[in-house]
């Protein structure tokens, strides 16, 4: 696999969830969980959020330029490199010789995840995401519980 298709699938990888983690992957996320500020993770949610806004069903709402992409790729293309070959160079390693590559991917699933968590536990985004409220039928949703068929 070329460089350009794995850095792809690392980018793909960070929006899915893992199917299977070892214990090395495990202790691989376990580290670039620890090893990141809230400035790091905000830098990422910066970059995912950036990557995403390429989507044609949202381009259309966003100002991102190629020069906003070029910069958060520049700075998560860092903080990737330190991760990998400093902060967790003990744990990649383990993490690559005895789970293979596909563990990278893993391990950065897990801090995307965390990242976004963050993101998403903003009183502001909160506030933002609960307007969906006024458009739900409560009495449907209540009736769905109530005409469940029983357990058996």
């Amino acid at each position: 696999m070329s460089v350009k298709n794995r850095s792809i699938a690392l980018v793909a990888s960070l929006s899915t969830s893992a199917a299977w983690a070892g214990v090395y992957a495990d202790d691989l996320s376990k580290c670039l969980i620890e090893s990141t500020s809230t400035e790091d993770r905000t830098a990422l949610v910066k970059w995912l959020f950036t990557a995403a806004s390429a989507h044609p069903a949202i381009s259309s709402f966003s100002t991102v330029t190629p020069a906003d992409m070029d910069s958060a790729n520049q700075v998560i293309g860092a903080l990737f490199m330190k991760l990998l070959t400093e902060s967790c160079k003990p744990q990649t390693q383990k993490a690559l010789r005895f789970e293979g590559p596909a563990t990278i991917q893993l391990s950065f699933t897990a801090l995307g995840q965390v990242a976004g968590t963050e993101l998403f536990s903003s009183p502001v985004v909160a506030k933002s995401m609960s307007g969906i409220e006024k458009f739900l039928d409560t009495k449907k949703l209540e009736d769905l519980k109530a005409e469940a068929p029983p357990d058996g």
